[in-house]
């Protein structure tokens, strides 16, 4: 009986098929000599926290871990019981994986020592953004950052080691949770998106070298703050009214950011007589957002500069944050006359 080579056809799936994340990540590590492999393992741990993290929002309507925590956090923000979950789920999973010597979390007043003398990254982490949409079963998702900390390997942790600005990350994500759990992150060389499949328990490229259309129509702006909205953000939105843009807004960061990033569109969280110097916190959400958002094409600015060049003074610091398309935020800073 006459055979022949098996030839799988992978032209309607595209090249995706099969490229788990570990393989993905382990393939890509010799870009990073420095690292000698540290990098990839602290990626790693953090897909295996997000695994773990994405157990526990899927059932957490039958696992009594929905609602308020009962206690706020150093933003003065009401705690969810999920937000102190997946707090403990990362820091743990950054603890045993051994390449991290601290820990910024948006759920702790302070940074976080791990004590490990040989760890060589700091990561900065909303574990959960947007959890207050848990119990009404809409995406949330978490944002980190990981930086190379610039004291000497065994000293005691200081200030210049996490107050870094976004232009000295190594690497920076996001993992939304929502009808499927994603996983997308950058290491300078564009930007990769991985899609959990539950079955197999891995997470495997879906949206390779992902590019954010330059022009989009979609801006996303929290509108029942406008009265308390500065006149040029005021200009701005009418614009984008007159001009028939669509008008789109979650309330969870990582979703609307998402949206955008695949659909176009500029997502605005401007300064308010309520919150003066922006909501958005620079080192662990803003930061990793304007990475991504640069390494697939788009922009992001608080209205005066460029995020990834502002020096942060403080562990929670907040920014106003506009992101997004290129023209989009381009055409913003015409209103702001120096972007």
């Amino acid at each position: 009986m006459k055979t022949k080579p098996y030839k799988q056809d992978n032209s309607a799936l595209g090249y995706a098929v099969g490229v788990t994340l570990d393989r993905f990540i382990k393939s890509h590590q010799s870009h990073f000599p420095f690292a000698t492999g540290e990098l990839s393992q602290l990626l790693r741990d953090i897909a295996l926290a997000a695994k773990i993290v994405s157990r526990e929002i899927s059932r957490a309507g039958l696992g009594q871990v929905t609602g308020a925590f009962g206690a706020t956090n150093v933003q003065g923000e009401e705690q969810q019981k999920l937000d102190v979950v997946a707090d403990i789920r990362f820091t743990r999973a950054l603890t045993k994986g051994g390449e991290v010597c601290a820990v910024v979390s948006e759920e702790e007043d302070e940074v976080i020592d791990l004590q490990n003398s040989k760890g060589k990254y700091v990561v900065a982490i909303d574990p959960l953004d947007g959890s207050s949409n848990i119990d009404v079963n809409v995406s949330i998702g978490t944002i980190f950052s990981i930086y190379r900390r610039k004291t000497p390997i065994g000293s005691p942790i200081q200030a210049e080691d996490v107050l870094q600005k976004g232009s000295e990350q190594v690497a920076a994500g996001y993992v939304l949770y929502g009808s499927s759990t994603m996983l997308v992150y950058t290491t300078g060389m564009g930007v990769n998106g991985f899609t959990y499949e539950w079955s197999l328990g891995e997470f495997f490229l879906s949206h390779p070298l992902m590019k954010t259309p330059s022009v989009g129509n979609i801006y996303t702006i929290n509108e029942g703050l406008f009265r308390e909205m500065g006149e040029t953000i005021k200009s701005y939105i009418q614009q984008c009214k007159e001009m028939g843009y669509t008008a789109r807004y979650i309330g969870s960061l990582v979703a609307d950011f998402h949206r955008n990033l695949l659909k176009g569109g500029i997502y605005l969280y401007p300064s308010t007589k309520k919150n003066p110097n922006g909501k958005i916190r620079l080192l662990y959400e803003a930061n990793a957002l304007a990475f991504i958002a640069e390494q697939s094409g788009g922009m992001a600015t608080d209205g005066k500069a460029r995020i990834l060049d502002i020096t942060p003074k403080e562990l929670h610091q907040r920014t106003p944050l506009f992101i997004g398309s290129e023209s989009m935020v381009k055409d913003l800073g015409s209103f702001y006359l120096n972007l």
